[in-house]
């Protein structure tokens, strides 16, 4: 338990300023469907540090653990229940920011999420990768997508791509008053 943490570290780390630079884009944003979208981005982060830091409830929470008559595993299953429905309900009502945020990725980046996800699969279920370095292999790819998730985040120029969605003032048409 305490070498997967030590080996997850730097994907945590890389989690943790994604989802700063998401609170930063949640103050800054001028549109409402943008502080939607980005507050889904900090709570879509939050729960993968929270599936990442899975091993840490067995060291902290005593096992009989019981709160208003439900375990421990009750609880975490409702508040990240309620976590997911937020982040798909705050998607859905800002869906024309998030579409217009999927467009603006390059393709590249696509390919290189899918690469190291494929790559994390076959590391994390021992296919073609040996079973002694899978782990490695697997938390490397993990890290490799936070990283890229990151570098997306610092690049994304907030207000210019706001800027798409706010009414356009035609400066040069000739004034219609009568």
């Amino acid at each position: 338990m305490i070498a997967d943490g030590i080996i997850e570290l730097p994907g945590i780390i890389i989690l943790i300023a994604c989802i700063l630079r998401c609170v930063q884009y949640v103050i800054q944003s001028e549109l409402k469907l943008g502080h939607y979208f980005w507050l889904a981005s900090v709570l879509t982060f939050f729960a993968v540090i929270r599936r990442e830091l899975n091993y840490v409830p067995e060291l902290l929470i005593p096992s009989g653990f019981t709160f208003m008559n439900h375990s421990y595993d009750w609880w975490e299953d409702a508040v990240l229940l309620t976590v997911y429905l937020l982040i798909v309900g705050l998607l859905a009502y800002s869906w024309r920011y998030l579409w217009m945020v999927l467009k603006k990725v390059p393709v590249s980046l696509y390919i290189a999420v899918v690469a190291l996800a494929l790559l994390e699969y076959m590391g994390e279920n021992a296919i073609f990768i040996p079973e002694s370095i899978g782990e490695i292999v697997e938390e490397i790819a993990e890290t490799g997508v936070y990283t890229i998730a990151l570098i997306y985040l610092w690049a994304f120029k907030l207000g210019e791509f706001e800027r798409h969605f706010l009414p356009q003032k035609n400066y040069h048409a000739p004034c219609k008053a009568s």
